[in-house]
């Protein structure tokens, strides 16, 4: 393999590329970006076995062929050299020689047999939408689901399309996000559960992006076409908890406030919270009042006011703060609606102006 290119399109494929390369000690390629030249296209690849993505860069070639280099040492290689110059690169006898303006190394490379294949959806469902409102959903939610793998379905966002709308769901057990994004060819797209740890990655590979995205869905599928970069990622195989059954619908106490002044009295909760996290909202709607309160045995405590406007009952209620925090990224709008069913049960976030997002986070006991 031999031929030259400008350096810094092969340095944005391999980063993006090096963002998903595996860490599997049984198979020591998956560590590697997987390169593979074929007339005046240089395809950069990387796989961990649950995402796999290719990345074209167009390339003066001088000679076909492949060769599979480990991710970070390339990737450490090319965001260190000088800009705006031409980079050539040649693969022979095990050893990857680049060279641009001052600069040479020559990387050593491992066997690309074992190299997994980078799936294709051959049989699947296609359409286009745009990629910034598919990334919109994902960031709306993906916050919300479980960390631990130990149930799947909880570990992953729910993506599922009603009327002119995809839905995105995400949950824990102990929160839930739900965000609807308009859509025109919703209808396409049948539900998905796509591991969170991969929305994650979908999100930063395709950060920036402002362009249609094809999107084809296969059985254990789904993957993404955008301009250079081609991303395939596993879904699972489960079912997502039947969450609109749990979404309160009848209120005891309500709280309009402006969503930096709800944020300023949690920031301030932080200081003096306890190991769960915990702050008290006591709402007094006869006499105004919103505090939020918190105690910590070796800081201290303290207590906020926020404005808001109030109706319903007198209640007093904890939460994990943390949980409240995460949501107010993805609200739209200056002011928030708070709702509460009542003790013991979740309260409910949105924004006073915008319904396409629902937050309901569940209380923590005393």
């Amino acid at each position: 393999m031999k031929g030259e290119c400008v350096k810094e399109k092969l340095e944005s494929a391999v980063r993006k590329a090096e963002r998903i390369v595996g860490k599997n000690l049984s198979l020591p390629v998956l560590s590697c970006v997987y390169l593979e030249l074929n007339k005046n296209t240089l395809l950069v690849k990387a796989t961990n076995l649950d995402l796999g993505i290719e990345v074209s860069v167009p390339v003066k070639g001088l000679s076909p062929g492949v060769a599979a280099v480990p991710g970070s040492v390339l990737n450490s290689f090319l965001s260190n050299t000088p800009q705006n110059h031409t980079l050539s690169f040649e693969s022979e006898g095990g050893v990857l020689s680049l060279e641009t303006e001052g600069v040479k190394a020559s990387l050593k490379t491992l066997p690309d047999e074992d190299f997994p294949l980078i799936p294709r959806i051959t049989d699947g469902k296609e359409f286009e939408m745009p990629i910034k409102s598919f990334l919109k959903g994902l960031r709306a939610v993906s916050y919300s689901a479980a960390v631990s793998g130990m149930k799947p379905e909880l570990s992953s966002v729910f993506i599922n399309s009603s009327e002119d709308f995809l839905t995105f769901a995400a949950t824990d057990s102990f929160r839930l996000a739900e965000k609807k994004i308009k859509v025109k060819n919703s209808k396409d797209f049948e539900h998905v559960l796509l591991p969170v740890k991969n929305a994650n990655e979908i999100i930063r590979i395709f950060d920036g992006a402002d362009e249609e995205v094809e999107v084809i869905l296969g059985k254990n599928q789904i993957s993404f076409k955008q301009g250079d970069t081609y991303l395939t990622s596993r879904v699972l195989d489960g079912t997502f908890p039947d969450y609109g059954q749990i979404i309160p619908k009848e209120f005891v106490v309500e709280a309009t406030t402006l969503k930096e002044d709800l944020a300023g009295a949690l920031r301030l909760a932080n200081v003096f919270s306890d190991s769960l996290h915990q702050v008290g909202m006591r709402l007094v709607p006869s006499k105004k009042i919103f505090e939020i309160k918190t105690k910590n045995g070796v800081a201290g405590d303290t207590l906020s006011r926020v404005e808001a406007v109030l109706k319903g009952e007198e209640l007093e209620i904890n939460f994990n703060f943390k949980y409240i925090i995460d949501a107010l990224q993805s609200i739209e709008g200056e002011s928030l609606l708070l709702s509460w069913s009542g003790l013991h049960k979740p309260m409910v976030l949105r924004s006073l102006n915008d319904k396409s997002f629902t937050y309901l986070v569940m209380p923590l006991n005393k």
